[in-house]
């Protein structure tokens, strides 16, 4: 009995790693999987586009305000990963290999830059909330952001005069950090910004509903970031886990669909309220 146990035991495992195997050796399926990514990506995008044509619409004359540069930064990101994605074969396939990861680490980079400028603008409203400087906050932002893309640049110059394992493995690391540093920015930021909210002395729907978005995005963000760092170091240093390369498609598409695609479009859902138009100078409303 006890064989017989064993023996179906094996050939589960079996069967469950030749189905594993399987997908991610078929064509057929990574095809089905990358085009679907594309396609999801492209949807996300196209929502971000139709939100930001709607808040123009809505107020012309506020020019470029951060809820606008969000939704365009959103709308080039996912619409760079769906072009990327879309071309799956061509990328994957590209020599030297510094290419792939240029195009793979990009639209990643853009994500950061996108997602961390809600940190800057949850940050300026703390800090005006506190009566605290805030004319060096916008330059913080930049220079982290200036930094990020001139090491990264640098890692990416290196590996394509010199295809070094070592600088690949700080490659890795280096994007893990940065999410890293995302995380710490949106727990920190954000859940001030939730705690000074709930001292706020007047209860009012209005308040209710900001709670419920800062609260929601932080915790949407924080958990996208912190599983970015934590997958980054691991295929840092297993290379079953690599994300940059065309046999992994079932692993491509966990993880971005749980570290850009959905956190992207339940962000976009929670932050879809339209400013308030403005009221013309010459229109006084009955108090």
């Amino acid at each position: 009995m006890t064989r017989i146990s064993v023996g179906m035991l094996s050939m589960k495992m079996l069967w469950s790693a030749n189905w594993w195997d399987e997908i991610n050796e078929s064509r057929k399926w990574q095809d089905g999987i990358f085009f679907t990514l594309c396609a999801s990506y492209a949807l996300v995008s196209a929502i971000a586009l139709i939100q930001l044509i709607r808040i123009e619409l809505r107020v012309p004359e506020y020019g470029w305000t951060t809820q606008k540069v969000f939704h365009l930064m959103n709308f080039i990101v996912n619409g760079v990963r769906a072009i990327v994605f879309g071309f799956h074969l061509q990328v994957f396939n590209l020599h030297p290999k510094v290419c792939i990861w240029m195009l793979l680490e990009v639209p990643g980079l853009l994500f950061f830059s996108t997602y961390t400028l809600l940190v800057l603008f949850w940050a300026e409203i703390y800090h005006q909330a506190k009566n605290l400087p805030t004319d060096k906050l916008r330059i913080i932002y930049v220079s982290v952001n200036a930094g990020v893309y001139l090491i990264q640049g640098g890692l990416w110059l290196y590996l394509w005069l010199d295809d070094s394992s070592m600088v690949q493995l700080l490659g890795k690391i280096f994007v893990a950090v940065i999410s890293l540093m995302a995380a710490v920015g949106f727990l920190l930021y954000g859940g001030r910004l939730f705690i000074m909210l709930r001292r706020f002395p007047i209860e009012s729907k209005g308040r209710q509903k900001k709670l419920h978005e800062v609260g929601s995005v932080t915790g949407i963000c924080f958990t996208c970031f912190l599983v970015r760092c934590f997958v980054d170091v691991l295929s840092a240093f297993d290379s079953q886990v690599s994300l940059d390369v065309l046999d992994h498609p079932v692993l491509n598409l966990i993880f971005y669909m749980l570290v850009e695609i959905l956190p992207s479009a339940l962000v976009l859902y929670i932050l879809r309220k339209l400013p308030p138009k403005r009221v013309s100078a010459q229109y006084h409303p009955i108090r």
